[in-house]
């Protein structure tokens, strides 16, 4: 369909091919007014698409990525690719989103650094890497340009919203800001509100990069690459939980080292290694910083006097998910949420799975969930 201005719509491709996903790209030249008071413009998306829109476009589920996702959801987009989408056990004819039957979008989050604008994108008024000087964004500043998104897609009302995560944050914002938009929510791994303990571990990770001296004050012509890998070792680490690191690792000594050569290493310590340093060649340390800002301010009730003030704004079904081992955003969280909707009246379904996976179990064990988002979907 023919798209209005100020929309400039660049199509890399296709929405779903038999053998690779495309990517695709839109900017909104006039942009965004940020929650700081900034405007943002021009905004470009990366997003990808499966399956099919119907006659109605009353089938569109928008899946929202977590802190370093993208909007590569399913599939591959390249015969080189070795590793398909980060949730692709659950998107396909048949799987839980069946693409059959739903038209899914998936969008990278203005901040990042696959595609939609972000520290790394060029700043049109320097014609350099904004790095530094990008404002920054919020959770809301992100569903507010996904808004832009789905209304250029000329879809009115999505079926359902679904994440994990920053990606529930964002669920959250939609059910909270856009509540006629959308015909139901699905939260997972979440929380209203970062505690002081998760905002202090990722002020660690951000001192591991600022005090990198390659970083110099974000102007890096390299990625700094140990402040990087340390940040991220210390974020993974509040992914998992003290179950499933005994279950991986054990107190078992890597068998390259002597046990007592003074830099020999656990296995776990090998492996933090190992995943911190090839997070360096996929994601900006910039970009990480941005994020990382834009989950510790975010509050759902944020420009209300209360939870309940800003939940009395839900209008659709929401459907939550904590993981009983997830030390970052623990369950109680959860508990507070979907009682305050209960109190509100609100219709609300809350479900606690017992996981030894931490907080990444929401990417890890579908299967615990699939058959209850199922028939919530078929319910909506």
């Amino acid at each position: 369909m023919p798209l209005p201005a100020p929309f400039s719509y660049d199509v890399k491709g296709f929405f779903m091919s038999e053998d690779y996903i495309t990517e695709q790209s839109i900017t909104f030249e006039s942009g965004i007014r940020l929650d700081s008071g900034r405007i943002l413009a021009p905004v470009t998306l990366a997003y990808e698409t499966y399956g099919a829109l119907n006659e109605h476009r009353t089938n569109a589920i928008l899946v929202e990525h977590a802190w370093t996702g993208d909007a590569h959801l399913a599939g591959r987009r390249n015969a080189s690719e070795t590793k398909p989408g980060w949730w692709d056990a659950i998107v396909g004819p048949g799987r839980l989103l069946d693409t059959d039957r739903y038209f899914i979008i998936c969008s990278n989050v203005i901040g990042s650094c696959f595609g939609s604008t972000g520290p790394t994108s060029i700043n049109p008024k320097t014609g350099k890497r904004y790095n530094l000087s990008f404002p920054v964004v919020t959770i809301r500043d992100m569903v507010r340009a996904q808004k832009l998104l789905i209304e250029a897609l000329g879809i009115e009302r999505l079926l359902s919203v679904m994440g994990g995560s920053m990606g529930g944050m964002q669920a959250l914002e939609w059910a909270t800001q856009y509540p006629d938009s959308i015909a139901s929510a699905i939260v997972l791994a979440t929380t209203p509100r970062p505690s002081p303990q998760a905002i202090s571990l990722n002020a660690i990770a951000r001192w591991a990069i600022f005090n990198d001296p390659t970083w110099r004050k974000g102007e890096y012509k390299h990625n700094p690459k140990d402040g990087l890998a340390l940040a991220r070792g210390i974020g993974h680490i509040t992914f998992l939980s003290d179950e499933s690191m005994n279950a991986k690792f054990g107190r078992r000594f890597s068998a390259r080292d002597g046990q007592f050569d003074f830099f020999g290493q656990f296995e776990v310590e090998r492996y933090l290694n190992y995943n911190g340093y090839n997070f360096v060649d996929r994601f900006d340390a910039n970009s990480f910083l941005y994020l990382a800002k834009s989950l510790d301010l975010y509050d759902v009730s944020w420009g209300y006097e209360s939870m309940a003030e800003a939940f009395n704004q839900v209008q659709v079904p929401i459907q939550f998910y904590a993981f009983s081992s997830d030390w970052l955003y623990p369950p109680y969280q959860t508990e507070e949420m979907a009682g305050c909707l209960k109190e509100l009246g609100k219709p609300v379904e809350y479900h606690l799975i017992t996981s030894a996976y931490g907080h990444d179990a929401f990417l890890l064990e579908h299967e615990t969930f699939t058959p209850m988002v199922r028939d919530f979907l078929e319910r909506i």
